[in-house]
């Protein structure tokens, strides 16, 4: 303990840091380092606590794994200063630490909500009169985009909650019926414009993509982006799992399609085949499969155009569903029975057997809207009785989904209207956008 002793004697706090000393003790202190180093209560082997004389060139404090002093044990100038130094900043793409970049205008909670608005979400289904007597109260316009809006998306598990995603790189959450700020999150998380945006099955948490190449996971009531997903495209669509939240799929403008495992951060599957951009994914009712929708304007042929995936091969079941030039921003699956819908460029909602071949129903299809090159989307009632649709003309219609008959039309915007949703549980309540920035609730 005497060389111990002697080897700490001439350390203090006010003193500079020790310079090289001559070659003929060097050999001397290395020793005493040794005792040192071998007598600390620690159960770390010496190449986890890297100890320099003099610092090298290379040496950053991020080198060095730091953990609380040991009770008892001497604590170097060094060590000292790496424990008061703030911790460095992963450069992992995935995992990550949070990013905060949000700017929280409002409340996302319930207790915001009118009283019979409130009650009316929890009954769901059961008060069909007391909808319609409130549909004047449901409707609202909900400002805050400052250029076209391309997706909204209602949450599953919080009714009162909408998601919206635009050209201006922002993604809003809006507290629809609430008495207060009804804009509730703003998030910036993108450096581009944003392309899609869904909400999880499972809590606050909504999964955006677009322009930047990435896909991130945010979570909406801390407010902090929890995990991004790089690639090497832009990124225009992505859906979860409908039987797994921890899987979701996306596509982008180089044709490449992947399936990501959220806890993992990595590619479950690929999907190659030298398509040309993604428009859009979704996946079977049975979870196994998944349909895709590809810009093939390029390659004059119309085949790869809609593709039936085995998910789990990564093999097309049938790439030949579609035969014709026209290209499909949008696809559905009808929510109880086997098939589902392609919004065609063409100005018409084609119709396909959800079973092999995947056969294109020639005698019927959806048409009185038009399409005209926007991005327009159309989806399903819960119940499945319906098909709504936006239009490039601002219009938004209403068809019965078994008969295809149009039943009902509504002007909505001066602009194309490019997204329509119904809520999962208020029957005739739809969230609609526009490409003027217009986001709104119709009752």
């Amino acid at each position: 303990m005497d060389l111990l002793c002697k080897a700490y004697s001439n350390d203090s706090d006010d003193e500079e840091e020790p310079t090289p000393v001559p070659e003929t003790h060097r050999k001397q202190q290395s020793e005493y380092r040794n005792l040192a180093l071998a007598l600390r209560p620690s159960k770390r082997s010496k190449s986890d606590y890297p100890y320099y004389p003099v610092a090298p060139s290379n040496y950053s404090h991020s080198d060095l794994r730091v953990e609380a002093p040991v009770p008892g044990r001497y604590v170097s100038k060094r060590e000292r200063a790496l424990l008061g130094s703030p911790p460095p900043v992963s450069n992992h793409d995935h995992l990550g630490p949070p990013v905060v970049t949000q700017s929280v205008m409002g409340s996302i909670s319930d207790s915001d909500l009118p009283h019979d608005i409130s009650s009316l979400l929890r009954q769901k289904t059961k008060g069909h009169a007391q909808l319609s007597q409130m549909s004047e109260r449901l409707s609202c316009a909900l400002r805050g985009h400052t250029k076209a809006v391309n997706a909204v998306h209602w949450s599953p598990s919080h009714a009162h909650l909408l998601a919206s995603a635009g050209m201006d790189h922002t993604i809003c959450i809006w507290n629809v019926w609430s008495r207060g700020q009804k804009k509730s999150r703003v998030f910036n998380f993108h450096n581009e414009a944003v392309k899609d945006v869904k909400w999880s099955q499972q809590g606050l948490f909504v999964l955006s993509c677009g322009y930047d190449c990435s896909s991130k996971l945010i979570d909406v009531e801390k407010g902090i982006e929890t995990q991004t997903f790089k690639e090497d495209q832009v990124v225009g669509v992505v859906e979860f799992h409908p039987d797994n939240s921890n899987l979701f799929l996306s596509g982008g403008s180089k044709g490449l399609l992947r399936l990501y495992d959220i806890r993992t951060g990595k590619t479950v599957h690929e999907y190659l085949r030298g398509l040309g951009p993604i428009l859009d994914v979704e996946f079977a009712k049975n979870g196994k499969q998944f349909i895709s929708s590809t810009d093939v304007s390029q390659s004059n042929i119309s085949e790869n155009s809609i593709i039936v995936w085995d998910i789990s091969r990564e093999v097309p079941l049938s790439n030949q569903v579609y035969g014709e030039a026209y290209t499909c921003p949008c696809i559905r699956s009808h929510p109880l029975d086997p098939y589902f819908v392609a919004q065609s460029n063409g100005n018409y909602i084609a119709i396909f057997s959800s079973n092999p071949p995947f056969k294109l129903d020639k005698y019927k299809r959806y048409e009185s809207h038009g399409v005209s090159g926007f991005p327009i989307k159309c989806n399903f009632s819960l119940d499945g009785e319906k098909l709504v649709s936006g239009s490039s003309e601002g219009s938004i219609y209403f068809y019965n989904s078994r008969s295809t008959e149009l039943v009902q039309k509504i002007k909505a915007y001066e602009q194309a209207c490019i997204d329509v949703v119904f809520h999962p549980t208020l029957p005739n309540v739809f969230a609609s956008c526009s490409w003027g920035g217009d986001v709104s609730v119709f009752g």
